[in-house]
C-alpha cells in the first residue's frame, strides 16, 4: 500500500497507484441498511424506485432526505445510483429516439462528428450536442423529455442548483466494441502526464464539478453491453492516472459489473468512477442511451475576456522576447497561460473533434506553435478564427 496521510497535499505521480489497494477499495460490499431508499442493491448499485418516490420528490423535506441519500453514495459510497422508471410514461424517450435517429442519419451522410471518446471512431453512432439538437429540432418533445422531476432531483443532489445540462446520443449497433475503462470530465479526458501536473486537491475537487448520467432508450440486456461499472473506485485518489494503467484495466475487467436497464431507466455515477460503455453481444439491438453530463454554476470566470485579440497582440512580442533571450521556456509558457485559453472546452465537438485523443487543441496551443514556428500575425489572425469556427456553436 502507498502510505499517503490524511489530508495529503502534493501531487499524485506513476509512483502512487497501487493495484492492491485499488483491489481493496473496491472489493466493498453495499449494505442495503445504507440505502433506505433504495428499493434494493443488485451488484453494489443502490436501485430506486423512481414510480414509488415521485410524490416524495414533491415534498421539500422528503426530497432533500432523497437527495442526501444520493449524494452520500455518489461521494463516500458505491459512486452510482440506478433510477428504475424515470421515466414512467416513455413516450417522451421515444418520441425523442426518433429526434435522435433522423440526425444519426442526417449526419452519418454528411460524415460528421467523426471523432469519439474512449471508443474507436466508427463502431457507434455518436450526436454530440444532443440537447441543442434536440431543442431546437422538436422543442415541445424536448419539454417533456427534460421536464423530468427525477433528473432534476439527481443533478440538483449533487451539483446544486443553476447546473447546466449538456447531453451526446452513443447508440451501439450489434457488434460494437467496448469502451476503454475510464474517468469521466474534466481530468478525465486529460492524459496522465497531463492529470499529473494537478495537484492532489484539484483531482478531489473536479469529481465535484460534474454529474454523469445516462438514459436509457431502449430495453438494454447485459447482452446489449450496458454501461460496466467499478462501484467505489471514484474513491482511488490517484485514479484520473490509474485509468491509463494496463493493470488497473484489467482488474476493471475482472471486477465491474453491469446492471440490465428498461427503456426509460436513468443511472447517474460520480465522474470518477471507472466506468465503459459495454460491448453490445446482440443480434438485433441497437443500444441507444442518451449521456448526461451535467456541470456545477460554479465552473465560470468571473469576467469576459477577449484571449484571441489578447493572444494576437501578444505574438509579435513573445516571438521577438524568445529570439533574444529574454524569455525562456518557462517564462514563454507563463506568459502564454495568463493570456489565451488554455482549456478547450467548451467547443462543437462535431467540427471540433476529438481526434487522436479526448480533447482537441486550445488556443494556448495554437499561440505556442505560433511562437516555436515564427508565424505573421496575419497567419495567426486566420488560424484563430477558424479555431472559433469550429468551437462554435
Amino acid at each position: 500500500m502507498v502510505d499517503r496521510p490524511l489530508g495529503f497535499i502534493g501531487y499524485f505521480g506513476r509512483e502512487s497507484c497501487d493495484l492492491d489497494e485499488f483491489k481493496v477499495l473496491t472489493s466493498q460490499n453495499l449494505p442495503a441498511d445504507a440505502v433506505p431508499h433504495a428499493v434494493s442493491v443488485e451488484k453494489n448499485v443502490p436501485v430506486y424506485d423512481m414510480a414509488a418516490l415521485a410524490p416524495a420528490l414533491e415534498n421539500v423535506e422528503k426530497r432533500r432526505a432523497l437527495q442526501s441519500e444520493w449524494a452520500r453514495v455518489l461521494r463516500n459510497s458505491a459512486g452510482v445510483i440506478a433510477l428504475k422508471q424515470a421515466y414512467t410514461d416513455t413516450g417522451p424517450i421515444d418520441r425523442a429516439s426518433d429526434v435522435f435517429r433522423q440526425i444519426i442519419v442526417e449526419e452519418r451522410a454528411s460524415n460528421a462528428g467523426k471523432g469519439d471518446h474512449f471508443a474507436a471512431s466508427g463502431a457507434n453512432d455518436r450526436i454530440w450536442n444532443s440537447l441543442q439538437k434536440h431543442c431546437l429540432r422538436d422543442p415541445e418533445g424536448f419539454a417533456l423529455y427534460f421536464g423530468n422531476t427525477a433528473i432534476a432531483a439527481a443533478a440538483e443532489a449533487w451539483l446544486g442548483p443553476n447546473y447546466q445540462m449538456t447531453a451526446q446520443v452513443n447508440q451501439v449497433r450489434p457488434g460494437g466494441k467496448a469502451q476503454q475503462a475510464h474517468r469521466d470530465y474534466h481530468l478525465g479526458f486529460q492524459s496522465a502526464e497531463s492529470a499529473a501536473r494537478y495537484p492532489v486537491h484539484a483531482h478531489e475537487v473536479t469529481a465535484t464539478l460534474t454529474l454523469q448520467g445516462a438514459v436509457a432508450h431502449c430495453d438494454m440486456p447485459v447482452e446489449s453491453g450496458p454501461t460496466k461499472l467499478l462501484p467505489f473506485s471514484q474513491l482511488y485518489g490517484p485514479g484520473y492516472l490509474a485509468f491509463h494503467d494496463a493493470d488497473h484495466s484489467a482488474w476493471f475487467e475482472e471486477a465491474c459489473v453491469q446492471l440490465p436497464l428498461s427503456k426509460g431507466d436513468a443511472v447517474f455515477f460520480n465522474p470518477a468512477l471507472f466506468h465503459a460503455a459495454g460491448e453490445n453481444r446482440s443480434a438485433n439491438i441497437e443500444r441507444m442511451v442518451n449521456l448526461l453530463q451535467v456541470s456545477s454554476a460554479f465552473g465560470r470566470a468571473m469576467e469576459s475576456v477577449d484571449r484571441a485579440a489578447m493572444s494576437a497582440a501578444l505574438l509579435p512580442a513573445l516571438v521577438s522576447l524568445k529570439q533574444a533571450g529574454r524569455l525562456s521556456e518557462s517564462m514563454l509558457r507563463a506568459a502564454i497561460a495568463a493570456s489565451a485559453e488554455g482549456y478547450p472546452f467548451p467547443t462543437n465537438l462535431d467540427t471540433d473533434p476529438p481526434v487522436g485523443g479526448n480533447a482537441p487543441a486550445s488556443q494556448a496551443d495554437l499561440l505556442a506553435q505560433a511562437v516555436a514556428e515564427g508565424l505573421s500575425v496575419d497567419a495567426f489572425s486566420v488560424e484563430l478564427a477558424a479555431l472559433k469556427t469550429r468551437q462554435a456553436a
